[in-house]
């Protein structure tokens, strides 16, 4: 006779999840929510995309004025001038930089929001904030301490490489891409790596209420048995929002690509290509942020599941909360790793 099915009162089954699970799991939760969870999204998206879109239609524009005229020495010197360089590289920087402010408050508020919606409990974005504005602070570490990881290897790298072509002859030319294939073949692993292993850092920070290298370490701790799963769902997620992100952005970026360099240049043609790419990065980011972040939250309740007996904590607490009729705010504490059957 077949077991009986584990409890379900919000988004996931309340017992150890397979990757059915997490991924009908983190639809469930943009479903539940839309407007907190796409609308928070679309909001950090579009933030993000509009320097990016600017610095493009500019570059375009440009470059649509050489393909009319390629004698024009001005449509040069647009490019290549001190404008044309911060169009090209100032613009991704600024995007850059608030990717990384309005996306480390987004995850922050996205798992809150998705710790309540395991219990089938929902939250509004200003509630969310209420109670994730504390950890922001530890937020911003967790993704400061990443950037750190990931970027000293390739600034050592580029330094190394440059140092070398400024002291070889043109014939070891080939032996310097030979090693720059080398190097991104490795900094791919060594990205995968520990983005797998510090995948639950923000879960950790937001949930449990850790530091930044408390909540690295019990990130670490939490993968350590499992690696390779994990590894294998963050890599099929990123690959599948890739995709969908992708059939959503192409048809956008490609008409304002178009239009940017065939538009004659005029103003109002670059208002519209920097319109329609922004609307094609924003569309696509929507969809990716909020995917990416419920399955790192989902895999990092699994994990406690399966190491620390969680499921039975969250189904004495669904079972209570059902009994009452209504899920209390007092729900967002049984993350606490002081509540584990094991801890």
């Amino acid at each position: 006779m077949p077991p009986p099915p584990a409890l379900r009162p919000g988004i996931i089954p309340l017992r150890p999840l397979g990757l059915g699970d997490i991924l009908d799991g983190t639809i469930k939760l943009i479903r539940s929510n839309p407007k907190a969870v796409l609308g928070l999204s679309a909001v950090a998206a579009l933030l993000a995309a509009i320097p990016l879109a600017i610095g493009q239609a500019f570059v375009l524009s440009s470059m649509g004025g050489l393909l009319a005229n390629p004698q024009n020495t001005a449509g040069a010197e647009e490019l290549t001038g001190i404008y044309g360089l911060a169009a090209q590289y100032g613009s991704t920087l600024v995007s850059y930089a608030i990717q990384f402010v309005v996306v480390t408050l987004l995850t922050g508020v996205l798992t809150r929001i998705l710790g309540r919606a395991v219990f089938g409990g929902t939250i509004s974005a200003g509630e969310a904030w209420q109670l994730v504005k504390g950890r922001i602070p530890a937020l911003f570490g967790v993704v400061g301490l990443m950037a750190v990881i990931m970027l000293v290897p390739l600034i050592v790298f580029v330094l190394l490489i440059v140092a070398l072509a400024l002291n070889v002859s043109a014939d070891s030319a080939v032996w310097l891409l030979g090693l720059t294939i080398l190097f991104l073949i490795v900094y791919i692993g060594y990205y995968l790596f520990f983005r797998s292993r510090f995948a639950f850092a923000s879960p950790a920070v937001v949930l449990e209420g850790r530091g930044p290298i408390d909540a690295m370490r019990r990130s670490w701790h939490l993968v350590t048995g499992d690696f390779w799963r994990v590894f294998g769902i963050l890599l099929l997620t990123s690959l599948l929002v890739g995709l969908v992100g992708g059939i959503l952005t192409v048809p956008f970026t490609l008409a304002g690509t178009l239009l940017g360099m065939f538009g004659a240049g005029s103003a109002a043609t670059a208002v519209v290509s920097a319109v329609l790419i922004a609307i094609g990065a924003t569309l696509g980011a929507m969809i990716t942020y909020p995917f990416e972040a419920g399955v790192a939250g989902l895999l990092y309740a699994d994990r406690r599941m399966r190491s620390e007996a969680f499921d039975l904590v969250l189904q004495t607490a669904a079972i209570e909360q059902q009994r009452q009729g209504w899920v209390h705010a007092s729900a967002d504490e049984l993350w606490h790793p002081s509540n584990s059957a094991r801890s």
